[in-house]
């Protein structure tokens, strides 16, 4: 697989499992139980979809991890600020630019 394709499929996963993590979010603040069911089956089918993307590939899931980690902190950083209203703080972005740093080096071991 090329090296492109799968960190765009890795980027897809992340957004997946950071919008199925939002979606349980909001199910658990739902006002009612039927808003909160729909949210919950939702939320299920985007993480069940999350799963099967990042592991139907045939690739070295070990070296890519790094940057999977990467792009699911920026993506729920993302999400979590434009849907929940929680902006990063200065030592939350901080500790991501260690993250992503250690994605762009976990990725090139090998």
């Amino acid at each position: 697989m090329r090296y492109s394709l799968a960190m765009l499929i890795l980027l897809f996963a992340a957004c997946l499992e950071t919008g199925g993590d939002a979606l349980m979010r909001l199910g658990l603040r739902s006002p009612t139980h039927t808003r909160m069911g729909l949210f919950f089956l939702l939320g299920g089918m985007v993480l069940a979809l999350y799963g099967y993307t990042v592991n139907a590939p045939a690739w070295d899931f070990g070296r890519l991890i790094g940057v999977y980690v990467a792009f699911f902190f920026v993506v729920a950083q993302v999400v979590s600020w434009l849907a929940f209203g929680q902006k990063p703080s200065g030592m939350v972005l901080l500790g991501g630019a260690l993250i992503v740093a250690g994605g762009c080096i976990v990725s090139m071991a090998g």
